[in-house]
């Protein structure tokens, strides 16, 4: 689906941007956290995967808030209210002439589309608060919530870093070692608002506290929170769960904050289903893909030899090799478990080299490493592989012996011409995996 096109509407005095997508029979309005930018939206793959997901079973309508992205800015000292971004709302709803929609306010975005849906129950057909909160400073009754100690200092570094990847590692915790997404984050700050205006929102949006009108919601109410969001704690959504009358709570597994990232098809199937009454089919893409599986050889005998304290160390150090190993040869890690690594490349020659790295670089540290790499065709869903190939590529790893990276005979034919070597270790069984394969070894 290509980018909608940018309309206008005028708020306040104010020229406020928005987007319409979709035809289905629910209008949705989709309200941002903090910044927004509608056009760089399509920038990122997974954000506007995101947004198409919506849009399959509604009439999408997004919008940049006053203030941030294609919409008119204001004065640092005039950021807008809760009131005056919520007249905003209505004036894009008259807009599209639509009479009633349903909201989903992201993380921010939440406070807002809540006092809207109190204030005109008429024209909401529902509420979804993804991430989202009542109050975020500390008080007797949020004692979770950051102190405003902590958002003063947190205002302090924004300020000092705006324009770099500032606090994606706490908001996409999965994604803060993808290159691409850091400089998409660092961008999409930076165009969607000034430095200024961006910790001037931000200070707006700490001290906004809705605590009193939770009550006063009587619109059907879908809150999701992942247990393990480490922007605002999903205490703030059983807060609001516990207020808000008929509110529905799903707690999801993971830690982004960033809705889009993560197992993104969870979030679009409670919202349809809540939305609509059924719950999309799981969706599945395939793609060629490289895989690798890396572990630590004899993990538990060296974990009784070396005692807890230097097990750590070395599991630390082993999982920080595998890291920055994978950032230099552009890999993805999709998986960890205590001792081990499984990742995706999307070339058999960087994997290779990848794996190779890993294990020379622990062998420094008295560690042994075995690897297996393979290539074929994997099923995707919600930021995860699966298939046979996967199982493959875990089969090729346990052949391993301590110090070797062994690859299947499709990885060895696609890296002819790569400089690579290997050796033939000959044909081995894979558990679950119908005939024998042939395996090889990466020479030095």
């Amino acid at each position: 689906m290509s980018a909608p096109p940018i309309k206008y509407t005028r708020s306040g005095g104010k020229h406020i941007a928005y987007q319409v997508l979709g035809n289905g029979p629910i209008d949705l309005v989709f309200v941002h956290g903090w910044v927004s930018h509608l056009e760089l939206n399509w920038d990122e793959p997974t954000i506007a995967r995101f947004l198409e997901r919506l849009a399959s079973f509604s009439r999408l309508i997004l919008f940049d808030k006053r203030g941030t992205g294609l919409s008119d800015r204001v004065a640092e000292n005039e950021m807008p209210t809760l009131e005056q971004r919520m007249e905003d709302v209505h004036a894009v709803l008259n807009a599209v002439d639509s009479r009633h929609a349903a909201l989903i306010g992201i993380s921010e975005g939440g406070p807002m589309c809540a006092l809207f849906a109190a204030t005109y129950p008429e024209r909401t057909a529902a509420l979804v608060m993804c991430g989202s909160y009542s109050r975020w400073i500390r008080d007797d009754d949020c004692p979770w919530a950051m102190t405003r100690e902590q958002h003063e200092a947190a205002a302090a570094a924004f300020e000092r870093n705006w324009g770099t990847p500032i606090g994606f590692k706490t908001v996409a915790p999965t994604g803060s070692k993808d290159e691409r997404l850091r400089h998409w984050w660092a961008r999409y700050l930076r165009m969607g608002a000034s430095p200024g205006a961006g910790i001037a929102l931000y200070r707006m949006n700490f001290e906004v506290d809705i605590r009193s009108l939770l009550p006063a919601i009587r619109v059907p109410t879908l809150l999701l929170h992942r247990a393990g969001d480490r922007l605002i704690s999903v205490e703030a959504s059983r807060y609001m769960a516990r207020r808000i009358p008929g509110a529905r709570l799903v707690e999801l597994p993971g830690d982004d904050h960033l809705v889009f990232l993560g197992d993104s098809d969870t979030v679009i199937g409670e919202i349809q289903e809540f939305l609509t009454g059924a719950r999309p089919p799981a969706a599945q893409e395939t793609t060629l893909t490289t895989v690798m599986f890396v572990d630590i050889a004899s993990s538990t005998e060296k974990a009784v030899a070396l005692g807890d304290a230097r097990w750590r160390d070395l599991l630390a150090a082993f999982h920080r090799a595998v890291h920055e190993e994978l950032e230099r040869h552009r890999g993805r890690l999709i998986d960890t478990a205590g001792d081990g690594a499984f990742a995706s490349f999307d070339g058999p020659a960087r994997a290779i080299r990848c794996a190779s790295q890993i294990r020379d670089r622990v062998r420094e540290q008295g560690m042994s490493v075995r690897a297996g790499v393979h290539t074929g065709e994997c099923q995707v869903a919600g930021g995860k592989l699966a298939g046979v190939a996967v199982h493959i590529g875990a089969r090729v790893a346990g052949h391993a012996e301590p110090g070797q990276v062994l690859v299947s005979s499709t990885v060895k034919d696609l890296v002819a011409g790569s400089g690579l070597r290997f050796s033939d270790v000959g044909l081995r069984p894979l558990k679950g995996v119908p005939g024998e394969w042939r395996l090889f070894e990466v020479q030095p």
